[in-house]
């Protein structure tokens, strides 16, 4: 969690954010149809960018990290969402809802042995939380964590697990078989991508996002050591869950609103150089008023990101804003996206077009780490039971 002070002063950041601009536009936009046409990221970037410390950003500085906090994750966030998401998938569970899981509620000895392998890229790091029958909501998990001697035997099947195939370390939640108490059983292991008993499948064949891989994981009676409950202590999975999850929403948000940024650049350039009839089509009204649309959304999604980001890392708001800063922004990028290729016309249909590739790969945004339904029932609920507790008071 991000109780810590700011490790990275604002000048520091600026420069650190400076270097990832340049490295987004002057070496990874050129190799985007590369990437979708492989389905992978070049070695060369990856190689780069482990040197620039992008594996581990949103790590602490004392296990090897940058050391950034989420206010300052969400303005690299809207950078790398500028370009290919895949780039961002390739380390984003190290920075993000696993490493975070390790950062917020791991013992100090488990930090010591992950945290720096996580935060040089040398260990890639996999978030084990959705099931069939449990996505969103981690209340419908079956994967099963049965107690033997002082360890623990984990049975069960994850599916869309991001970074699967290359993972070298599981974060895995599962219920405690026998339960500590009723309502409080779920815990999160870390176990070890060479475990006997993992079992990783192909990579999936996505909509979009190519580049970026998820797989299917089983995991078949899996023996860990009590060294790899996180905590120590069973019971805070759930907890582990949301407070990751949370965090995790407002960066993809950020994500979101670099890509809809994207959208609105590629139909402005579109629009003062494409004719029709000889007529520049940014001379149309009508199209105008789809710029004027994409200009809109991005502008409200920058402030509403930055300002759930200062809200998380005060501790005013970790729940509501997260999840209205989520649904807002991805729900705006998918607009956006659809605007871009109206103004494209038949162009933005096709294949190697850029607005084409990010209208696929946008649509995943509002399922990912919260379908946009969960954040509209965490955000309506949340608003109720906070008004019911005020009447109660009173």
């Amino acid at each position: 969690m991000d109780t810590q002070a700011r490790e990275v002063p604002d000048d520091v950041f600026a420069d650190i954010l400076a270097q990832i601009t340049d490295f987004v536009r002057t070496r990874v936009m050129p190799r985007e149809t590369e990437i979708m046409d492989t389905d992978a990221i070049p070695e060369d970037l990856r190689a780069q960018a482990a040197e620039m410390g992008l594996f581990g950003y949103a790590i602490p500085q004392r296990w090897g990290g940058l050391g950034l906090d989420l206010v300052q994750d969400v303005e690299v966030a809207m950078e790398l969402g500028y370009t290919s998401l895949a780039l961002r998938s390739m380390f984003g569970t190290n920075n993000g809802i696993a490493g975070q899981v390790l950062v917020g509620f791991g013992t100090d000895e488990q930090k010591r042995r992950w945290l720096p392998r996580i935060a040089s890229g040398e260990v890639v790091a996999s978030f084990a939380l959705t099931e069939p029958g449990a996505g969103s909501n981690p209340a419908g998990l079956r994967t099963t964590a049965t107690a033997d001697g002082e360890g623990w035997v984990i049975d069960g099947t994850k599916q869309f697990i991001t970074n699967a195939t290359e993972a070298g370390l599981f974060v895995v939640f599962a219920r405690m078989r026998p339960a500590p108490d009723p309502g409080n059983d779920i815990a999160v292991f870390l176990v070890p991508g060479d475990a006997p008993g993992v079992q990783v499948g192909a990579h999936d064949t996505k909509m979009g996002q190519e580049g970026s891989r998820t797989a299917e994981v089983t995991f078949s009676r899996v023996r860990v050591g009590p060294e790899a409950l996180v905590g120590a202590d069973g019971g805070i999975g759930y907890r582990a869950a949301m407070t990751s999850l949370a965090r995790g929403r407002i960066h993809i948000a950020g994500l979101a609103v670099g890509c809809a940024q994207r959208a609105l650049d590629e139909s402005v350039s579109y629009a003062a150089s494409a004719t029709q009839g000889g007529t520049v089509i940014g001379d149309f009204q009508l199209v105008q008023a789809m710029l004027a649309d994409q200009q809109t959304g991005v502008l409200a999604g920058r402030a509403l990101v930055r300002d759930a980001a200062r809200k998380y890392v005060s501790g005013e708001d970790r729940r509501i804003a997260p999840s209205a800063a989520k649904l807002f922004c991805t729900e705006m990028a998918g607009k956006a996206a659809d605007l871009a290729v109206q103004v494209h016309g038949g162009a933005g249909y096709m294949r190697g077009v850029p607005v084409e590739r990010l209208y696929r790969d946008v649509r995943l945004l509002r399922l990912y780490e919260g379908t946009s339904e969960i954040q509209r029932l965490i955000i309506g609920g949340g608003l109720v039971r906070a008004k019911k507790k005020e009447r109660t008071k009173a």
